[in-house]
């Protein structure tokens, strides 16, 4: 925008003169008192009710330490009120600013007299006698010029004065972030509750900042703003979304749960930006959907509204539909693929309803048994995922429901090989570890066998600390492993009597991770008393899926 200095008063006038004016500056200073006034009541109501307990029911070194964490929670809520007070102070200022300059400048009416009359002498200057009548008009133009100018530099100068008095935001949260903890195991500031590694989190076990709930994050990787537990990446609402490393997804924004990908409402999907279930492609309405952009169950097309269609494009059920591209009618069966039983199938082998995948028996699963081709894979509805028990599971061989990753057993797990829920650490026995390996809850550190530990290797309650050994627990043997009477070699264990070989990785009860030839499968367990490799849940009945 050109500097004012350079424009005419015909537009430094007009500007001054139109718009809203300076109320909408008066209302912000008025809104700025009222939160002030809100501020400064809820400071003297915390350290009255924070001094009253201390003073009277609440006595001893519980006491204390409350009290002294609480008085900067109090002392933040003065100091923000008295920002508020001085932003409302500096709004007036900027209207009083604003007032004079609109005073002092011209009115746009006599600048357009002003033209105008010019514009009737210079056409009627015959032989110049109007020349003098011109000259008095542009120098009062020009001085009309000069008025204008004048005013906007007190009105620049006015506002400049007022925005260097505000506090910037970043004093606030400089505030904020030195705000001791609340709560014991924490690494970080402002914390509320236990075992936290970050900032501002509400709950136990976080690994990163602003979280209300338990267990987000992985081991070191932070995860922010979400709302729930088990959850990667930022932004979600709900439990168990996470990134899947299989996928290659990177999960934020999610509303619900177990979603492996990005801006998905509902459990379960793989994709990205789906409103249902079960969906591994994209922008779906509806569940177990492959393909993108459908409305409806089962698709494994695009473009699609219905249910079991395989082309693009199409409209209806199965084998059944109208195809909006070519403009042609297919007049067929209910199931667009072969061998399945049911109603609105597009894959091979399945028992049940509108599932694009193969093997699956129940309704709106999109996986298929890659790992043991022919054979069964899943049972229950919504699984994007592979060889699942359960449901609205986007990752492979869960035995539960809303688990992004692999192999668990439990519910909202995005760790992987998890026993328990709201993990979004890995190999963990237990709820609420963002850490990896480790038994107990709300841990964001890793290899702990106890509650709320933010350190490493630590046995017990809230440890900060790194050990530095390579076991924690009780009748441990080997490296990497927590709970007790585990017995592990070059491999991940948590739990309790579990022994694992040849580098696998264990969580849960009396498992054996017995390894194959292949070297994709270690010997890697979640669950109870299973014996095998890629089992979840109970007694190896995960087998069943195997054949």
């Amino acid at each position: 925008m050109a500097n004012f200095a350079v424009l005419p008063p015909e537009i430094n006038s007009l500007l001054m003169f139109s718009g809203a004016g300076s109320a909408p500056m008066l209302e912000a200073a008025a809104a700025w008192d009222g939160l002030a006034s809100e501020l400064g009541s809820a400071a003297t109501s915390f350290s009255t009710i924070t001094s009253g307990l201390a003073g009277q029911a609440w006595q001893g070194p519980a006491s204390r330490a409350m009290a002294a964490a609480a008085a900067p929670y109090s002392g933040w809520l003065s100091a923000a009120a008295a920002q508020a007070s001085g932003a409302a102070g500096q709004a007036r200022a900027v209207v009083s600013a604003f007032e004079a300059a609109r005073a002092a400048t011209v009115q746009p009416l006599m600048v357009e007299l002003n033209r105008n009359s010019l514009v009737q002498m210079v056409m009627s200057n015959w032989f110049g006698l109007n020349a003098p009548a011109i000259a008095q008009l542009e120098g009062d133009y020009e001085a009309m010029w000069a008025q204008d100018v004048a005013a906007m530099v007190g009105y620049h100068g006015g506002v400049s004065a007022a925005a260097a008095q505000l506090a910037p935001a970043q004093t606030l949260q400089d505030i904020l972030a030195a705000l001791p903890n609340i709560g014991i195991g924490n690494k970080g500031n402002a914390n509320l509750g236990n075992g936290n590694t970050g900032v501002a989190n509400l709950g136990s076990g976080n690994t990163g900042n602003n979280n209300i709930g338990g267990g987000n994050g992985f081991a070191g990787v932070t995860a922010n703003g979400n709302i729930g537990s088990g959850n990667q990446g930022n932004g979600n609402i709900g439990f168990g979304n996470g990134s899947n490393p299989a996928l290659g997804t990177d999960a934020g924004h999610n509303v619900g749960f177990g979603n492996a990908g990005s801006n998905n409402w509902g459990f379960g999907n793989a994709g990205d930006g789906n409103r249902g279930i079960g969906n591994s492609g994209n922008n779906n309405i509806g569940g177990g959907n492959a393909g993108n952009n459908n409305v409806g169950g089962g698709n494994t097309g695009s473009n699609d509204i219905g249910f079991g269609l395989t082309g693009n494009n199409e409209i209806g059920i199965g084998n059944t539909y109208f195809n909006t591209a070519t403009n042609q009618f297919s007049l067929g069966g209910l199931n667009s693929g072969s061998g399945n039983i049911g109603i609105g199938n597009s894959g091979t082998g399945n028992i049940g309803f509108f599932n694009s995948g193969s093997g699956n028996v129940g309704f709106l699963s999109t996986g298929t048994n890659t790992h043991f081709p022919g054979q069964l894979n899943s049972f229950g509805f919504g699984n994007a995922g592979a060889g699942n028990i359960g449901f609205g599971n986007a990752g492979d061989w869960n035995f539960g429901f809303g688990n992004s990753s692999n192999v668990n057993t439990g519910f909202g797990n995005s760790g992987g090989l998890d026993t328990g829920f709201g993990n979004g650490g890995a190999f963990n026995t237990g709820f609420w570890n963002s850490g990896n390996v480790n038994t107990g809850w709300g841990d964001s550190g890793s290899i702990n066998t106890g509650a709320w530990n933010s350190g490493l290797v630590n046995t017990g309650f809230g440890f900060t600390t790194d050990t530095g050994a390579s076991q924690s627990g009780f009748n441990n043997s080997g490296t990497n492993v927590s709970g007790f009477n585990n017995t592990g070699t070059s491999g991940f264990v948590s739990g309790l009597f579990n022994t694992v070989i040849g580098g696998g990785a264990i969580s849960g009860i009396g498992n054996t991770g017995v390894p194959t030839f292949t070297p994709v499968f270690r010997g890697s367990d979640s669950g109870f008393f299973n014996t095998g490799t890629d089992l979840a849940g109970f007694f190896s009945l995960a087998r069943l899926l195997a054949g």
